[in-house]
């Protein structure tokens, strides 16, 4: 059976941390700026953690 292949858009999008949490970016933060408030795009700014509802199917889609 061959090897199964990682999903190279998911590769491009999510790193794994030290402790196995998967990081993601927010969306909303590449055109359409001028709306939102400086707040706004400063929250969006910082990275978070993939939510425990998705975490399997991410997990499937870079095979870990």
């Amino acid at each position: 059976m061959p090897k199964m292949k990682t999903k190279s858009g998911a590769k491009k999008r999510f790193t794994l941390t030290g402790t196995g949490k998967i990081k993601r970016k927010h969306a909303f933060k590449s055109h359409i700026l001028t709306k939102k408030t400086t707040k706004q795009k400063r929250n969006l700014t910082h990275a978070t953690l993939v939510s425990s509802a998705d975490m399997n199917r991410v997990k499937d889609m870079l095979n870990l």
